[in-house]
């Protein structure tokens, strides 16, 4: 009986805490983070004032939590895209590709919000980090890439990807951000076309 009542807590739980992400989500998207307030999201949702705070300290903290959830979501596809790749080139554009791509769909999400107020050092967003440095060490080993510092190439990969994917979420071109860094990787800057 108690294990029940424990997992009905559980499931709960988790309920309450997607209702409040969910809620959070459409109300950043309508009315910008900046603007938006933890009264404003506890009002999108059924929950009492008291519960949001039992999940999250402030809309600061419910940002985090949403960051994370789209890190999570979106590592099974860098992944896959990753390690089906058989040149370097496919692995710089795919791994690209499919982070901006998948910031196109967030944009909504993540409208209007200062991101260098957040963490990169939430555990979900470092695992991501983690799998793309396993997945260049793999490929180093394969002799899809050369053998370099793969810490210092994986910081370098990400911190591209995360500031090219700002400029996508502002309207980039997601073909274009692909193609600019994978140039910039490939031959460095005398490889990147001249500004049109």
């Amino acid at each position: 009986m108690d294990e029940h009542k424990a997992s009905r807590r559980d499931v709960t739980k988790a309920q309450n805490r997607e209702v409040i992400l969910a809620a959070a989500r459409l109300v950043f998207a309508q009315m910008g983070f900046a603007k938006a307030t933890v009264r404003d999201v506890i009002r999108a949702t059924p929950l009492a004032s008291g519960t949001f705070y039992n999940y999250f300290k402030s809309k600061e903290e419910v940002y985090q939590a949403l960051r994370d959830d789209m890190a999570l979501a979106m590592r099974p596809a860098l992944r896959e895209a990753r390690l089906g790749s058989d040149t370097v080139e496919e692995f710089l554009a795919s791994g690209f590709r499919t982070f901006f791509a998948f910031t196109v769909t967030q944009r909504s999400e993540t409208a209007a919000v200062e991101t260098s107020r957040f963490r990169m050092d939430s555990p979900k967003v470092l695992a991501g980090f983690a799998e793309l440095r396993e997945d260049i060490e793999a490929a180093m080993a394969h002799g899809l890439l050369p053998a370099v510092d793969s810490t210092l190439l994986m910081g370098s990969i990400a911190g591209v990807a995360f500031e090219l994917g700002e400029q996508v979420k502002s309207g980039a071109d997601v073909e274009q951000a692909c193609r600019f860094a994978t140039a910039l990787f490939l031959g460095g800057l005398g490889a990147l076309p001249p500004k049109a």
